[in-house]
Order: structure tokens, then sequence, then C-alpha cells
């Protein structure tokens, strides 16, 4: 080939790779408005039960919270049932599907259903996430850009890459996190070349620019812990041992019992999200730490002094919350779910090893942050990016060897389990509720760490 014809292909490659950067960058900006303001909605809508307390009180209270949650959840499973049944839970086993040719992405669809009912769920006080809708939000808008220009299946997939990890990173203001979400979560499914690789950090940066030009939506999650002790580092690895059962057992549970209310409603339609709405509500009133996304609990535990019993409660409602909510069928995440609940897990350690080691050795809230590292990795098996994203989090930097201790334990000992990673298991059922044959379902290889 001439020199001439080399540098026509090389500005023709250069040509490529800035229209799919500036496609990222639209994307990013795009995801980080809308999702800006489907946190802000959320956010405003989330203090009902204080208007509420303002004109009842006592039982009528509860059971007026009760049948708002329980009618809210309804009608938002109603709609998604209805017009995007892709639309509910988290989403992120949509993209790998879509990023697999295993999945449509129906955006047209998605985006409206997944917006409105996921405030809806998400304000009513169902333990759910917003990063979860926010990921889907944001590869559906990159799925609507790949509608409107021509790209080649592997710019679409690259593209939906960086869709959700503009979504990841406007949820959290964690734009490294994100990033490190679809390398290591998406690793079978996400085209790794230069232009794709950029796409996805392009995005992720111009959506938490976005994030911090509107402003309040982000999570505030700073937390100030000192550095413990080397000698400690075998009671986190004995944290990530625990937190593998607790991954295993949650990943387990979700999907049994969100199977169990897909099934009942064939039977009773409606009837488990009536139910779990009216328990929700109710908790809302009576326990308000038990139930919503968890951020604001996240806080509170880790400002406060809370006693050991206490802590067990909690992890042990939060846990049950968590997987009912997701089974009701709306559109809702687990990620910060999982933080609230690794966090009150880790206290609870942190708390029983403290009143077994001589005064000032262990620190309750060291632990409280690697454990919601090591819950991540546990049930997403992704324990890079459990890492990255309880750091940007809460910039404790001064945890990053107790954190990775923490992870790798916890992501080894749910491999030994037998577990799956959680979204493996729900895009498998997924497919195969569309009839998908087993033998075209990405899988990832027994070789690798995941």
């Amino acid at each position: 080939m001439s020199e001439p014809e080399d540098a026509a292909l090389e500005g023709r490659d250069r040509r490529a790779e800035t229209r799919f950067i500036a496609m990222a960058a639209v994307t990013g900006i795009v995801t980080g408005t809308i999702g800006s303001f489907f946190h802000l909605a959320i956010d405003r809508l989330s203090t009902w039960p204080q208007a509420l307390g303002r004109l009842l009180h006592g039982p009528w209270l509860v059971l007026a919270a009760a049948l708002i949650t329980m009618a809210v959840t309804v009608a938002m499973v109603a709609v998604v049932r209805r017009y995007a049944p892709e639309a509910a839970g988290s989403g992120v086993q949509e993209i790998e599907g879509a990023m697999s040719n295993l999945r449509n992405v129906r955006w047209r669809r998605v985006l409206p259903v997944k917006f409105l009912t996921g405030i809806g769920a998400l304000s009513s006080g169902l333990v759910l996430g917003r990063e979860g809708p926010t990921i889907h939000i944001g590869a559906s808008i990159a799925a609507a850009t790949t509608d409107f220009f021509r790209v080649s299946d592997t710019e679409r997939r690259g593209l939906l890459g960086a869709g959700a990890a503009a979504g990841l990173a406007c949820a959290f203001n964690a734009p490294l996190a994100a990033v490190l979400f679809i390398i290591e979560e998406t690793h079978n499914q996400f085209p790794y070349n230069f232009r794709s690789y950029m796409g996805v950090i392009v995005a992720a940066f111009f959506s938490t620019v976005m994030t911090e030009v509107i402003g309040g939506t982000a999570p505030d999650f700073s937390m100030s812990v000192a550095t413990p002790a080397l000698a400690l580092l075998p009671a986190f690895v004995v944290l990530g041992v625990l937190l593998g059962f607790v991954g295993v057992a949650l990943n387990a549970s979700l999907m049994s019992v969100s199977g169990f209310t897909i099934a009942m409603h064939k039977r009773i339609p409606y009837l488990m999200p009536a139910l779990i709405g009216l328990a929700i509500g109710a908790l809302f009133i009576l326990f308000p730490r038990a139930v919503t996304g968890g951020e604001n609990v996240i806080v509170s535990l880790a400002r406060d002094h809370v006693v050991l019993s206490a802590l067990l409660l909690l992890a042990v409602l939060r846990f049950a919350t968590m997987v009912v909510s997701y089974s009701a069928g709306t559109p809702g995440g687990i990620f910060a779910p999982m933080l609230a609940l690794a966090i009150a897990i880790g206290l609870a350690f942190g708390t029983i090893l403290e009143g077994m080691l001589p005064e000032g050795t262990a620190i309750p809230l060291a632990f409280g942050i690697a454990a919601m590292g090591g819950l991540f990795s546990a049930s997403v098996r992704a324990p890079v990016v459990g890492v990255a994203l309880t750091l940007e989090l809460t910039g404790a930097y001064t945890m990053t060897l107790p954190l990775i201790a923490t992870c790798v334990t916890a992501n080894v000992a749910a491999r030994w389990l037998g577990g799956q990673p959680i979204y493996e298991q729900l895009l498998e059922r997924t497919l195969k509720q569309a009839g998908v044959h087993p033998e075209r379902m990405p899988h990832r290889p027994e070789s690798e760490l995941g």
C-alpha cells in the first residue's frame, strides 16, 4: 500500500474514532442530565412519609403508609408488565444480553417506563437502588444514538457499554468505578479496542460532569477512618469469608423469591406486589432504616453509634426487605441496598471484634467500609470494582489494603461455595424465558477468577 493510501486510511480511522468518541460524549451528557433529574425527583418525593405524619398519627399513619406504598407498587408493576417488561429490576442483565446480541434494547419504551416507574418505585420506600435504572437508562440512550447514526456492530456494543458506564457514574458520582465495572463485569461482551475503551471513559466523565453541574444528586458517603493496623488484616480476611457466605445466600434468595413471585403472578396477578408494598409501607413508618435504597442509612450508620443488637436486627431486616423488594417486579437496582446491608454487617462484625481485643485496636467503621466492597464482590463477583467503588464513595483511601483483602477473600469464598454472579444468573433466566437456547448464553470460563 502506497504512502498516500496509508495516510488516507489513517485519516478515515481518526475521523471514525473522533465520531465515536463524540457519540459517547453526547451519551454521557444526556445520561448525566436525565439521571440527575431522576435522582432529584426521588429525593423530593421520598419525603412523603414526613408530610403524611403531619396529618395522621399512630395506627392510622402506619395503615395509610402501607396502603400508599402498596398502591404505588402495584401501579408501577402494572405499567412495567404492560409496556416494557424488560424494564423490571436492575437492567444490567438486559444490557449484557444486548451486548451479546441476545436481547434488543427497545429504548422508545424502556426510557419513559424506566424513568417514570423507577421514580415511583424508589420513592415509595422499596429497598431498591438508583444505579440499576440509570445504567439501563444510559444504555438505552446509547441505543437511541446508534439508531440515529450508522454504526458497526462493534461500535454499537461499545456504545452500549459507554452508556451503562455513564449511568453508573451518574448514580454514585464514581467515574472510575463505572469504567472498571464495564471492564470487569462485561468482559465477555464488551469489544475491547481503543475506540470502545475511550468511549467508556469519555461517557463516564461527561456524565459525572453533568451530575456535578446539576448538583445535589449524588450520595455523599464521605467517611474518615484511621489506617487499620496490619495485624488486623487477618480479621478482614475472616470478614471476607463471612461475606462470601452472605453473598451466595443473597443471590440465591434474590433468584428464588423473584422466581416464586413470577410463578405466583400466573396464578394470582399482583398479589405479591401488593403484599410486598403493604409490608414495606408499614416499615417505612415503624422502622425507616429497614427500607428505601439505603443511601441515608449508610450515612447514619457511619455517623451514629448503633448497638450490636440493633445492627444485627437491621442486617436481617434489610436482607429480607431487599430480597422481597427486588422480587416485586418494579425497576430498581441492588447496589445501594447491598452497600447498606454490608455496612450493617461490617459494623456488627467490628463491634464484636472490638469487645474481644484491647481497647482501641479494632475500628468498627473500618470493617463497615470493608464490608461494603466485600459483599459487592461476593454477589457481583467483581472485586476490583468493589474496591474502587467503595474508595470513590467513601474517600477512605486509608482502607485500600483492608478492602483488597476483604474483596478478594469474599470473591474467592463465594466461588468456592459454588455461587454464581448475580447478573449472570439473572441474564440466564431472562434468556430462558425468552426461549434462547442455553448454548448461546454467555458464560465465564472456569479458569477466570470471577
